[in-house]
């Protein structure tokens, strides 16, 4: 594990989460540079005001740290493994930080190539939207070795507002599965609830700001209801993301024989809502979704 005070970090996966994260490593003071697969990686970079690295390697042998942010298990796998991976080419004592959400398994493969290099490995997936991130307040779920987690500690510390340690593997990977699970579920409830409101002559902005107000209130809904009363889905997080998440968890369940019915039907309304053309749409659509099937605009 690095010792040193103010690593050199390598960012891998400029996204809609990954280049704001990327902006506040800068801001903090971080000598940072990013992987670059092509032009338009290159571009970003520049717009980020950080170097850009066209291989893995150099980025992995110039780098006391790498914080990724991928889309899925396959690019987990692929950045990690083979000759040009990072596993090849981190230095031992050196530190890998995943934020992304995947699966357990592909966790676990990538973790046991990282060991063999005597690399850290923090699971790290983070939990909030796009506005969080740009804000530096991201939540981190993280497992792995402790002393790499405290030793990091300022580096989460520019990105997120809130870091758990939860355990020493693959930990994290499934507390974040479940929290997008009821995440992706809080859309479909409220999607129902709104539309039955509506039936008994309920304005919708009335019924938001009372369950606003409520027990049920939660700060998932809080910052969606601009977004349910203008009838505005663009994405902060899309449908296709959501039906990723939820096959993860249902993947999972599938492995170790876990009874998940309501995530399973939850999966199928999102289903629905990709085969009606809304598959690029923010997952808050199922409350759309609800009320058209009920009828409403």
């Amino acid at each position: 594990m690095t010792s040193i005070a103010s690593p050199r970090v390598g960012f891998v996966g400029l996204g809609k989460m990954g280049t704001p994260m990327c902006r506040r490593l800068k801001a903090a003071g971080f000598e940072v540079a990013a992987y670059a697969r092509n032009d338009a990686g290159a571009a970003k970079a520049e717009a980020l005001g950080v170097p850009a690295i066209r291989s893995l390697a150099e980025l992995a042998e110039a780098r006391d740290v790498i914080v990724s942010a991928i889309l899925n298990d396959a690019a987990l796998l692929d950045i990690v493994g083979g000759a040009n991976g990072l596993g090849a080419h981190m230095r031992a004592g050196s530190v890998l930080i995943e934020t992304s959400t995947v699966s357990p398994d592909a966790s676990a493969a990538a973790g046991a190539a990282l060991a063999a290099a005597e690399v850290s490995y923090l699971r790290s997936p983070v939990s909030g939207s796009t506005a969080t991130a740009e804000a530096g307040a991201l939540t981190v779920l993280v497992s792995g070795p402790q002393a790499a987690y405290e030793a990091m500690i300022p580096v989460y510390a520019a990105f997120s507002k809130k870091q758990y340690r939860v355990g020493e593997a693959e930990q994290a990977r499934f507390l974040k599965l479940a929290l997008n699970a009821m995440v992706g579920a809080t859309a479909a409830i409220v999607g129902e609830a709104l539309t039955l409101a509506r039936a008994g002559g309920v304005d919708l902005a009335a019924a938001l700001e009372v369950i606003n107000n409520s027990a049920v209130a939660s700060p998932l809904i809080g910052y969606k209801t601009a977004m349910m009363t203008a009838g505005n889905y663009a994405p902060a997080f899309e449908v296709a993301g959501m039906m990723k998440d939820f096959d993860l968890a249902l993947g999972v369940g599938r492995s170790a024989h876990l009874p998940l019915p309501l995530i399973a039907q939850v999966r199928q309304q999102y289903e629905a809502a990709y085969a009606a053309g809304a598959g690029d749409e923010d997952f808050f659509v199922l409350v759309r979704q609800a009320a058209r099937l009920a009828g409403f605009k």
